[in-house]
C-alpha cells in the first residue's frame, strides 16, 4: 500500500497486536517547561532587577528607555553572530552563558552587566507558573497520572518548581543540559517515559513547539501543541484534562 511506503520516520515500532488493539488510555503526561507551564517574568521587571543589581536603575526611568532596550534586544538577536551563538545553547550551562553574553553585549544597558543579568535570569522567582498550571497538575495527580517535565533548559529548573511549591507534583525532570541532548531527540522523551514507567503509547506530550515538542509523535506519544503566543493569563492547559479522560 502507498501509505506504508510513505510513513513518517519514527523510532516507534508497534507490534501487529498493538496496532490492532484499542489505543491505550493515557497514564502519564510530559510537559515542556518554558512557555508551556512556566514563563519568564516580564521584560521591564527583569530589567529593573538587573538595573538595581548593577547600579543602572536610574537609566530605566528615562522616557522610552524600556522600549529602546527592548528594540535593541530584538535587533541584536537577529545578528548573524548572535544567531550562531544560540545553536545548541541549552546543551550545557557553559554554552548558554556564552550565548547570552554574545547577545547582551550588543545592548548598551546590559553591556558590562552580563553577570547580574544572568543571576536575575536564573533566580528562583524569575520564572512564574501560569494561572492554570498548578490546578491542572493537581487534577492530573488526583486522577492517578504520572507527570514529567522534558525541557530544553540550561540550568536546574527544579529551583523554579520548588519556589512555587509545585515540585512535589512532578515525578521526574529530563533537562537537556543534564543529558547533552535537545528535543526532539527521542532519547530525552523515551527516558521520561521510562522514568514514569509508562508506555510511550500511553503517554501525552504537551508543548508549544511543533518541531521540538511535536517530535514526540515519532516516539509513539500523543502530542498537544499549544499556540505559540505570549500569554499573560491562563495558558489553556485545561485541554489536557479532556485528553486524558
Amino acid at each position: 500500500m502507498i501509505h506504508t511506503l510513505l510513513e513518517t520516520p519514527s523510532v516507534h515500532r508497534p507490534s501487529e497486536a498493538e496496532r490492532a488493539a484499542p489505543v491505550p488510555t493515557v497514564q502519564g503526561v510530559l510537559f515542556d517547561f518554558s512557555n508551556t507551564i512556566f514563563q519568564m517574568i516580564d521584560l521591564e521587571t527583569w530589567l529593573r532587577r538587573v538595573g538595581a543589581a548593577s547600579g543602572r536603575l536610574a537609566t530605566l526611568d528615562e522616557p522610552g528607555a524600556v522600549a529602546e532596550i527592548s528594540g535593541q534586544l530584538r535587533a541584536a538577536f537577529r545578528l548573524p553572530s548572535v544567531v550562531a551563538f544560540q545553536e545548541g545553547r541549552d546543551l550545557s550551562p557553559e554554552l548558554h552563558r556564552r550565548a547570552m553574553w554574545g547577545w547582551w553585549e550588543q545592548v548598551e544597558f546590559l553591556r558590562g552587566a552580563e553577570e547580574a543579568a544572568y543571576r536575575e535570569l536564573t533566580a528562583p522567582d524569575a520564572w512564574v507558573s501560569y494561572p492554570d498550571t498548578g490546578p491542572v497538575l493537581r487534577a492530573l495527580r488526583a486522577r492517578g497520572l504520572r507527570i514529567a517535565i522534558v525541557s530544553d533548559f540550561a540550568w536546574d529548573l527544579r529551583t523554579h518548581l520548588a519556589h512555587h511549591g509545585l515540585d512535589a507534583l512532578i515525578d521526574t525532570c529530563v533537562i537537556s543540559c543534564e543529558h547533552g541532548r535537545e528535543k526532539p531527540d527521542p532519547q530525552l522523551l523515551l527516558k521520561a517515559c521510562a522514568d514514569l514507567a509508562t508506555d510511550p503509547r500511553a503517554t501525552l506530550m504537551v508543548g508549544d513547539n511543533p518541531v521540538r515538542d511535536g517530535g514526540a509523535t515519532a516516539c509513539g506519544l500523543r502530542t498537544l501543541i499549544l499556540p505559540a503566543e505570549h500569554r499573560t493569563g491562563e495558558r489553556g492547559l485545561t485541554d489536557v484534562l479532556r485528553l486524558v479522560n
